[in-house]
């Protein structure tokens, strides 16, 4: 069985977005569940989401993401592009 990276390290910039929007439209029932990641297409990355969001509500959630989001963007802007 592979190991799931801690946290939300693993799970790509798209797909953080992806839920972000989607609790923005409030097309997912929150606090999230894995029936509810799977409902939009987001099954593959249910251990990480699980890890970091479980009981979370919505302020919540969007705190989580939007912090994480910002970090990745900010740091893209850093990196030097070869």
């Amino acid at each position: 069985m592979p190991q799931v990276p801690l946290a939300l390290t693993g799970v790509p910039t798209d797909d953080l977005k992806k839920l972000l929007r989607l609790v923005h439209r409030k097309e997912i029932e929150l606090p999230i569940t894995p029936v509810g990641l799977s409902l939009v297409g987001l099954q593959h990355r249910t251990e990480e989401f699980m890890q970091v969001l479980r009981g979370l509500d919505e302020p919540g959630v969007r705190a989580v993401l939007v912090a994480v989001t910002a970090e990745r963007i900010e740091g893209e802007k850093k990196t030097p592009r070869i």
